[in-house]
């Protein structure tokens, strides 16, 4: 079938919306009539080739939309069923048999390498192959095909349109707080790079958990107070003071758990220094592979420890569900982050992400 999709050229390129074929889903797959995708960082890394993507390439991974085909071999979900749509994997290495999916051997092929995890592909313009499957749905279109995997079934009664950041950025905030680093409630964690969709949503999560020190860190001083509707207790500007003696002097010595969002290596370390001893920070910023950091090895040994976070170590069908009962019931109100652009603007939605303008921009069909 004939779609329309915002296709990369080549590295760093525009997105240019153009008509491209698209293939009927395979057995194990679904075809999903898009109707809103979150922009999230990770497609502009994707689209300036800091990931291991090929071009041209459709990316695009927090979509929502209708259900408009079912392979034959899906019992999941039904032709007209609401959809959010998240990362795939694999379901038979051992990380996911053990119900960890996010540490899925084959996560990067499957996710950022352009085709199936049998290598084929399911768009082309002509004779020239457009490379999908990103995060195993490349929803930057109209239709887009997924695995039965990593589609969530979702209440009709919710706008579909919204639930696109679910899958992505309000799970990997969220996930972080309830299963990477399990936050206690009446504990404190401070929150790097904390003014980002993700960051918000990880204060959103730490006081669903009973946090009561929400701290919140960024170089700007009027994005931070705008987290104080979501839970944010207090602010520090890391850039009019020394952010490590700052959490000190809030918490009493030390924050319990930490997260940097910012994939920035100096305040990487800052999170861990940051934490009392015994604390957990959580890294959730992804920087260009071959990035490093260094720490001060005393510092680790008294305690502290680090997790690396993917897609917040979720289940997708069982945290999805979860965040839109918190939704409805008042205390997950993710629908304050978004902005909405058409379709056909997706390239002014990237530039008022990438300026900062916008907390999470979303795209509608």
């Amino acid at each position: 079938m004939k779609i329309k999709a915002a296709v990369v050229k080549e590295k760093s390129s525009p997105f240019v919306i153009e008509e491209v074929e698209l293939d009927d889903p395979r057995g194990n797959e679904v075809l999903v009539r898009m109707a809103g995708c979150g922009l999230c960082h990770t497609d502009l890394s994707a689209q300036h080739g800091y990931l291991p993507v090929k071009f041209p390439g459709v990316f695009g991974h927090e979509g929502s939309g209708v259900v408009e085909k079912v392979g034959s071999l899906v019992t999941k979900v039904q032709p007209g069923d609401h959809v959010a749509m998240s990362y795939i994997s694999c379901g038979g290495c051992e990380p996911c048999t053990k119900g960890h999916p996010t540490h899925c051997d084959g996560f990067f092929p499957f996710n950022f390498f352009g085709t199936r995890p049998d290598g084929s592909t399911y768009m082309k313009q002509g004779d020239q192959t457009i490379y999908g499957s990103f995060f195993g749905q490349s929803s930057f279109a109209t239709y887009a095909i997924a695995s039965e995997r990593n589609v969530v079934k979702v209440p009709k009664d919710v706008p579909v349109e919204m639930l696109g950041p679910l899958g992505c950025a309000l799970q990997t905030g969220v996930g972080a707080v309830f299963y990477s680093l399990d936050v206690k409630p009446g504990s404190s964690i401070a929150i790097f790079g904390g003014t980002g969709s993700v960051g918000v949503s990880a204060i959103m999560g730490a006081l669903v958990c009973g946090a009561t020190k929400i701290i919140v860190l960024s170089r700007s001083d009027e994005k931070m107070k705008a987290t104080k509707q979501f839970g944010a207790t207090h602010f520090v500007n890391s850039g009019k003071c020394d952010p490590v003696a700052e959490i000190q002097k809030i918490t009493g010595g030390g924050a319990d758990y930490s997260l940097e969002c910012t994939a920035i290596p100096s305040i990487f370390r800052q999170a861990v220094d940051c934490l009392r001893m015994g604390g957990k920070c959580g890294l959730i910023g992804a920087p260009p592979m071959g990035t490093e950091v260094s720490f001060d090895m005393q510092s680790i040994l008294n305690g502290r420890t680090i997790t690396g976070i993917v897609e917040g170590d979720a289940v997708s069908d069982i945290l999805l569900p979860v965040l839109i009962d918190l939704y409805k019931h008042g205390r997950m109100p993710f629908d304050k982050m978004i902005t909405y652009y058409p379709f056909e603007k997706i390239n002014e939605a990237v530039a008022d992400v990438e300026k900062g303008n916008t907390l999470k921009a979303v795209l509608r069909f």
